[in-house]
């Protein structure tokens, strides 16, 4: 069982996801020193029954997260169903795939490269210049042409 400040204490917690602030909003904290009130913040975060008290707490924001969720995948669904329907299969594959981006189920992967490699580059070169795909100007034979 929590004491009235206990409570209050969870109940600022988690809109103000701050442990100093909800413990100065909770306790008289006036007067205290903000290390102290962070040391006391501590100490009752740490505290087993608030732990469990703010699980409970979060608890229905989670479930309501899970549902959005689920009625974004029922959205998707039917926006698909409809398109399939009506013929447009290019809408009804692009509602499946923001289902399946949705819901987790692919992974989108790019690949970045940072240089080059110069050993690469001077292969390159050298092949190119065997097969006289690259002509050597330098200022000499510039100003011979």
């Amino acid at each position: 069982m929590l004491t009235l400040k206990q409570e209050n204490f969870c109940l600022v917690y988690i809109e103000s996801d701050n442990a100093s602030e909800a413990y100065r909003q909770s306790y008289d904290a006036g007067r205290m020193k903000p290390e102290t009130v962070n040391r006391e913040a501590k100490i009752l975060v740490d505290k087993h029954k608030i732990t469990a008290r703010i699980k409970e707490l979060r608890a229905p924001v989670i479930e309501a997260t899970k549902l959005t969720l689920e009625k974004h995948l029922a959205t998707l669904a039917q926006l698909r169903d409809d398109a399939a329907k009506n013929g447009v299969f290019g809408a009804a594959v692009s509602a499946e795939i923001a289902r399946g981006k949705a819901a987790e189920l692919y992974v989108e992967k790019h690949e970045v490269k940072t240089g080059v490699n110069p050993y690469d580059v001077l292969k390159i070169i050298e092949e190119r210049r065997a097969t006289a795909q690259i002509i050597d100007v330098t200022p000499e034979t510039a100003s011979a042409r």
